[in-house]
């Protein structure tokens, strides 16, 4: 374990994450501030891709940072710690996509929901609208794999770790999330 005494001021950034993780796990407020100082920018990165939307994801990245308070003591060290980060971020995303999916059914029913996902995806460039579009027609299992391997450029050995199969599970969807990019701007071309 770090030297306390390593562990302030601007010291902190030599300190290892597992170390870091460590002493937040017991109640290091410090050391804890410097972990998310650390990770912040990819907790945002993540749950920007996967919610697709800035208010969204900063609304996540608020809530992943408290739960991150209770959920460190529960990393045991067996995984770099980003790994295991990327584990959180994902089940967060996935909780908050079905929490909004609960609610918007029940609320507004499926017709408006897709009415907002339109409405969503104009707020962007024209080139992230349409891959956006593509990527919202995608079944959640694609679409957390591309965000992970394309998004977060990650091999496909480590998205299949923090999404919890194999990897060449996560080749074959990224050949899938290809042949439905293709046929989408096929069907484009010849509508258009």
């Amino acid at each position: 374990m770090a030297d306390p005494a390593r562990l302030k001021g601007d010291m902190r950034l030599e300190v290892s994450d597992g170390d870091l993780a460590r002493q937040a796990a017991a109640g290091d407020r410090a050391a804890f501030a410097a972990l998310l100082n650390r990770h912040y920018d990819l907790i945002f990165r993540v749950a920007f891709r996967f919610s697709g939307h800035r208010q969204d994801a900063e609304d996540l990245t608020q809530e992943i940072c408290l739960q991150l308070a209770q959920k460190i003591s529960g990393w045991e060290g067996q995984a770099k710690l980003t790994t295991w980060l990327y584990r959180v971020i994902v089940n967060a995303c996935h909780d908050r996509r079905r929490r909004d999916a609960t609610y918007s059914r029940a609320a507004a029913g499926w017709g408006e929901v897709e009415l907002s996902a339109r409405q969503a995806a104009s707020e962007q460039a024209e080139a992230q609208d349409w891959l956006g579009a593509a990527l919202a027609e995608m079944p959640p299992t694609l679409r957390d794999t591309a965000a992970l391997t394309v998004g977060e450029d990650l091999t496909h050995a480590q998205a299949g770790e923090i999404l919890g199969v194999s990897e060449g599970t996560i080749s074959w969807r990224m050949a899938e999330v290809k042949k439905h990019l293709r046929a989408m701007a096929q069907k484009e071309m010849t509508d258009g």
